[in-house]
């Protein structure tokens, strides 16, 4: 990767690390803190939240028809997920371990963690807990997907491709035959 590549990458990672500051700043203005991976509300934030509650009865009584109607398809993915969830796991303890890939730590991608919101009612709960799963699930994939890549083949597409994942700006250029042959084994190294 030329020089030029490399100070983009290093001003993205120092953008990310200013964006993680103001996120916490952001954070501290709603009153609630992470401690040890685990949310804490101030009790008036709390307070607040709950009277933005909607009963649950009223909610499962009334709901808008297109979301009765939508419904049965959104939650028609989840059999899928759980069957992509358990191939993928399964893949990702057999292959990992034997070449010598990292594992990819599950906890950082699936996170449950709107519950603490006080202004969910059970359905909607229940509802963000599906997405977060299905969003979470699919990251932990694409994870797992690209560190296959990155030990398989490192290699950029020709063409732009949207929604690439982090490992992605360290592969070779694309065409670049003996920059490949040489430095396959140092990117299968895996040094984040």
């Amino acid at each position: 990767m030329n020089e030029k590549i490399n100070d983009i990458v290093a001003r993205i990672k120092a953008l990310e690390h200013e964006l993680e500051t103001e996120l916490d700043n952001a954070r501290a203005n709603i009153r609630y803190r992470l401690v040890d991976r685990k949310v804490q509300f101030e009790r008036e934030a709390l307070m607040m939240q709950r009277r933005f509650k909607v009963n649950l009865f009223r909610y499962a009584l009334f709901p808008r028809p297109r979301h009765v109607l939508t419904a049965p398809f959104v939650y028609a993915l989840l059999p899928a997920l759980l069957l992509l969830d358990l191939l993928a796991s399964l893949y990702h303890a057999v292959c990992f371990p034997l070449l010598e890939i990292p594992k990819v730590k599950r906890s950082e991608y699936l996170i449950f963690d709107r519950h603490h919101l006080a202004y969910l009612n059970l359905l909607e709960m229940v509802n963000c807990a599906y997405c977060s799963y299905g969003n979470g699930l699919l990251a932990y994939l694409t994870e797992i997907v690209a560190r296959t890549e990155q030990y398989w083949c490192p290699i950029k597409h020709a063409h732009r491709m949207l929604g690439t994942h982090k490992r992605y700006q360290q592969y070779l250029d694309y065409g670049d035959a003996e920059g490949f042959r040489r430095n396959l084994e140092k990117i299968r190294k895996f040094k984040d």
